[in-house]
């Protein structure tokens, strides 16, 4: 019952009013963290920038950079623009994390930005993000911008179908166009790309460290295993309820081989070119179910 309770929330209040609602919760941790938290270091960077498209962890990422602990070993506190209706002119205040910014490269190339800054942008094999991005739509998904379009759609489609239908509504929005403008954009000492797979992986703590490094903060190892054990995919599961209230799911690598055919393989592949082989990820011929 509390579960059919909190999704029946979740997909009726106004996008308005869940905005106001996160912005709050947001100061309202941000105001804790001062109080409570003493900083021991802090970021040589101005501000931070994290950059992805959908349905690439960035719940997560938000959930890590938004820790005490990163804020003791920062003094950077989270600052999400939606929030605020995009209204500050260089995106977000001085000492803040930019979170999840879903800007194509040219776009982040155009703000405002002060001298010491930091960016990464996470990225994910785009077949995962087709299957995810399907089951979330269709599912759980909070109804913001078209996703109650596009779920009707999805809803009324048997499964190919409607995936196929998504390879080509993701195409139209430009979700894959946005991938490939940060994986063929030059090297900048400023910017860094991360994988999801890598973040999410066997080798987590050495890319996490990876990435915090880069933004130039300093974790002790025993803090950094404290706080990825808070903010495993299990635990996240667990306080979520992933499969009844939240559109977190296993999020394993290579769960699009469960999903694809060849016709949506051909869709996948007519939409997206050589982006697969651009980001240095396993051809789709030979390993798609029959």
């Amino acid at each position: 019952m509390f579960n059919r309770t909190v999704m029946f929330a979740k997909q009726n209040t106004p996008d308005s009013l869940r905005v106001v609602a996160r912005r709050t919760l947001q100061q309202t941790h941000n105001a804790r963290l001062r109080l409570t938290v003493p900083v021991t270091e802090r970021c040589e960077y101005t501000n931070i920038y994290h950059c992805a498209v959908r349905k690439t962890a960035s719940q997560w990422i938000k959930e890590l950079f938004s820790d005490p602990i990163v804020y003791k070993h920062s003094g950077l506190l989270t600052y999400d623009p939606r929030f605020y209706n995009w209204s500050h002119p260089r995106v977000c205040p001085p000492q803040r994390v930019a979170l999840s910014l879903f800007f194509p490269r040219k776009r982040f190339d155009k703000i405002e930005k002060p001298e010491k800054h930091r960016a990464f942008f996470v990225y994910r094999d785009p077949r995962d993000l087709l299957v995810s991005s399907y089951f979330s739509t269709r599912n759980s998904h909070a109804p913001m911008g078209d996703v109650l379009e596009v779920r009707k759609v999805l809803l009324e489609k048997p499964k190919k179908e409607g995936m196929i239908y998504l390879v080509e509504h993701l195409t139209k929005k430009g979700t894959f166009k946005a991938i490939r403008s940060w994986a063929a954009a030059p090297e900048s000492e400023n910017i860094r790309l991360f994988r999801y797979e890598d973040l999410t992986g066997e080798h987590q703590t050495e890319q996490v460290d990876r990435l915090m490094r880069h933004c130039g903060i300093i974790i002790p190892p025993p803090e950094l295993e404290t706080l990825l054990s808070k903010y495993s995919f299990s635990k996240m599961n667990d306080r979520k309820s992933a499969g009844s209230i939240s559109h977190y799911r296993k999020g394993e690598p290579g769960d699009w081989k469960n999903h694809f055919d060849d016709d949506i393989a051909e869709a996948f592949d007519n939409s997206t070119g050589n982006l697969i082989e651009l980001l240095g990820y396993p051809s789709t011929a030979g390993v798609r179910n029959g």
